[in-house]
């Protein structure tokens, strides 16, 4: 069961960190269009997307910053925590 519990953690971090990079990559446009930069869109979009859409309908997303993926760490967070809850 502890395997499960870490690694389940380790996903959920993995996807945070590349949730994090991806927001400071925003701010280094020489990264844009280069592997490492299209591979964490792909892997972190799916994710981002609902968030930046839900920050959208509120009515939140209308400044430059991007809140999105604050919004989408701490609906991870909150993801882990119950699944976890649920598993043990």
């Amino acid at each position: 069961m502890m395997v499960l519990y870490r690694s389940i953690n380790i996903l959920f971090y993995i996807i945070e960190i590349l949730i994090i990079v991806r927001a400071f990559m925003s701010f280094i446009p020489s990264l844009r269009g280069s592997f490492l930069s299209n591979f964490i869109y792909e892997m972190t979009e799916p994710i981002l997307g609902p968030c930046r859409g839900l920050l959208e309908r509120v009515g939140l997303n209308t400044m430059m910053i991007d809140f999105s993926p604050i919004l989408a760490i701490i609906f991870l967070r909150l993801i882990s925590y119950f699944l976890i809850a649920i598993i043990f």
